[in-house]
């Protein structure tokens, strides 16, 4: 039986590279959603440009995809304060639902892509490592619900749910908000650029906190894991790389793939520091050869601030996707550096 997935946020750093697994499988037809639209890769992937926002324009856009099997919904879309997110984010997902669920009869699954928010990790210390039945915290916080509003939809359906909660997703998307890799590699070579030593610019705690990252390309085949196996359905699950590090420790070393020297931290912020980088990243360009990309693409700065910020252990268990058949890992550091040859090779670094 043939899968057709509908991936809603298909140009994020998630987005991009579900949509490359799924295109990658011998039996899955990948349908992308986003504002911008994309290139279609013909009999494999086509993309539809549509404003989620708006109800009319989701339900004009989708009123055609019958053949859909499987949403998968990375979609965000950022706002200044964490009460304004609840209702873009949580209308976004009303909208899809809304829109698909008359017209695909053949509907099996329903993806959420949530985060450790979820956990109240953004407001500050939480408990670790964290695990899914976690109690809530106080509102607002729109993971919750999204998750709730897809509980209670599902009630009596055919088809299932299920929510992945990855850690920082690490990815060579650009254009991206939260990307911090990306975020990483440019700052590191315009240090490199300048003759300076590359700082970490976090909070000093920051520094020697414990932490976890999830690969995008693991988040990917954890998703259509979840998707398709029946251990999976009507739940969540952590997803990461399966290892844990200390900034302290791994910060020398991506130093090193640069060719730089780690000097001692010093707290600033890469918002303010960048804010004139823009002139300098177009001569680099000129210098080295690189790809015309603009400087807001590769402009991560608010999220890599936050970040570097967590002067307290960020982590969760992930041993219930284990438990429930899911066993692939990534070992992060490798991670970082397959993430910064991928950007060498594209011309988006030096």
């Amino acid at each position: 039986m043939e899968n057709v997935a509908l991936v809603v946020g298909a140009r994020g750093v998630i987005g991009t590279n579900l949509v490359e697994h799924l295109a990658s499988l011998p039996d899955w037809r990948v349908i992308g959603l986003s504002r911008r639209g994309g290139v279609d890769v013909p009999g494999r992937v086509r993309h539809v440009a549509v404003d989620l926002l708006d109800p009319e324009d989701t339900r004009t856009k989708l009123s055609g995809l019958s053949d859909v099997t499987h949403v998968f919904y990375v979609a965000y879309q950022d706002r200044p304060t964490w009460a304004e997110l609840v209702a873009p984010n949580l209308a976004m997902l009303v909208n899809v639902v809304d829109a698909i669920e008359p017209v695909a009869h053949g509907l099996r699954h329903v993806s959420l892509m949530q985060g450790y928010k979820v956990y109240g990790a953004h407001l500050g210390p939480f408990k670790t490592p964290a695990r899914e039945d976690d109690p809530p915290h106080l509102p607002p916080e729109f993971n919750v619900d999204q998750q709730r509003f897809l509980e209670e939809r599902q009630q009596g359906k055919a088809w299932t749910w299920s929510a992945l909660r990855p850690s920082v997703v690490g990815g060579a998307a650009l254009g991206n908000p939260m990307n911090l890799a990306v975020a990483i590699a440019v700052y590191a070579s315009i240090s490199k650029e300048l003759g300076v030593p590359l700082r970490f610019p976090g909070k000093p705690g920051a520094y020697d906190a414990l932490l976890e990252l999830t690969d995008a390309g693991l988040l990917a085949k954890a998703t259509v894991w979840a998707a398709t196996s029946p251990a999976a359905a009507n739940q969540a699950f952590n997803i990461t790389n399966g290892d844990l590090f200390r900034w302290n420790e791994l910060w020398p070393r991506l130093a090193a793939w640069f060719g730089l020297e780690a000097a001692p931290p010093l707290q600033m912020s890469l918002q303010d520091v960048m804010a004139d980088k823009e002139p300098l990243w177009k001569e680099m360009q000129a210098t080295h050869g690189l790809a015309t990309t603009s400087f807001a693409e590769v402009s991560s700065w608010p999220f890599a601030d936050f970040v570097f910020g967590w002067d307290y252990d960020f982590f969760a268990d992930s041993s219930k996707s284990r438990r429930a058949g899911f066993h692939d890992y990534v070992e992060t550091e490798q991670m970082f550096y397959g993430i910064f040859a991928e950007l060498r090779r594209q011309g988006i670094i030096p």
